[in-house]
C-alpha cells in the first residue's frame, strides 16, 4: 500500500544483497510530505544502500519503493519525482554554476526563458547569483554544495535525498549548508531523507531512524 498522503515516501519490505551479503533486510519506512528523517548508524549498516534504492540507483531483491503514491521500485532515477545531494557535490567541472543548475531542466527540454527564470530564482535563494558564470573549481567547497542544493531543488522534487551532504566541509561551513538545506526544504514542503553518522546533525531532523546490520533497530 502506498503512502497515505500520496506525497511522500514509503518503503515496504526492502531487501538488498551485495557481494553475497545481505545489506538491507525487510526495511519498512514512511516519510510524509514536509517531514525530515535521518538514517543514522555506523559505516556498513546499510544507510547509503537504502538511499540508493530509494533514489533508483539500485534495485532491491524484494520489496517496494513508493514515491508520491506511485510504485517506482524499478524506475530509473531520472524518472522519479526526487533529487539527490551527494557528499562530493557531483558537479560538472567544465560547466558554469548556471549550467550545472540548469542541466536537469535542459534534460526535460524546458524552454530557454523558463530555465533562465528558474535558475535565477534558485540561485537567488542560495545567494550565488554573483557566481553564475564561475566554474566549480573557482568557488569554495561550501559554495559548491550550495550549487548542488540549487540543482536538487530546481526540479521541485517531491522528495529529496542527501547522503552525508556536509562530509567534505568544515564545521562552520557545514552548519551554514545544513541550515540552508533545512530552510529550502521547509519552504518547498519537500520530504527529506538524510543519511549521516553525526548524531548532532541527525537530532535536527523530525525523526531519527537507527540502522544496524541492515535492519531498523529503533527510531527517535
Amino acid at each position: 500500500m502506498a503512502n497515505q498522503s500520496g506525497e511522500g515516501l514509503e518503503l515496504v519490505g526492502l531487501r538488498k544483497i551485495l557481494g553475497g551479503r545481505v545489506i538491507i533486510d525487510d526495511l519498512n519506512l514512511v516519510v510524509n510530505k514536509g517531514e525530515m528523517v535521518s538514517l543514522l548508524g555506523p559505516s556498513g549498516c546499510g544507510k547509503t544502500t537504502t538511499l540508493r534504492m530509494i533514489a533508483g540507483f539500485l534495485i532491491p531483491e524484494s520489496g517496494k519503493v513508493f514515491l508520491a503514491g506511485k510504485d517506482v521500485t524499478e524506475i530509473g532515477p531520472e524518472k522519479r519525482p526526487s533529487a539527490m545531494v551527494f557528499q562530493n557535490y557531483a558537479l560538472w567541472p567544465h560547466m558554469t554554476v548556471f549550467k550545472n543548475v540548469a542541466y536537469p531542466l535542459k534534460v526535460r527540454k524546458m524552454s530557454k526563458s523558463e530555465i533562465e527564470k528558474r535558475v535565477h530564482d534558485v540561485l537567488g535563494l542560495v545567494n550565488l547569483m554573483h557566481h553564475k558564470d564561475s566554474r566549480p573549481a573557482q568557488i569554495s567547497g561550501g559554495e559548491q554544495q550550495r550549487v548542488a542544493l540549487a540543482r536538487a531543488f530546481i526540479n521541485r522534487p517531491k522528495i529529496l535525498f542527501a547522503d552525508e551532504p556536509t562530509g567534505n566541509l568544515d564545521s562552520d561551513t557545514s552548519g551554514k549548508v545544513i541550515d540552508l538545506l533545512f530552510d529550502l526544504n521547509r519552504a518547498a514542503g519537500t520530504a527529506l531523507v538524510l543519511v549521516t553518522h553525526n548524531l548532532e546533525l541527525a537530532s535536527m531532523t523530525d525523526c531519527i531512524i537507527k540502522l544496524r546490520g541492515g535492519k531498523m533497530v529503533g527510531s527517535l
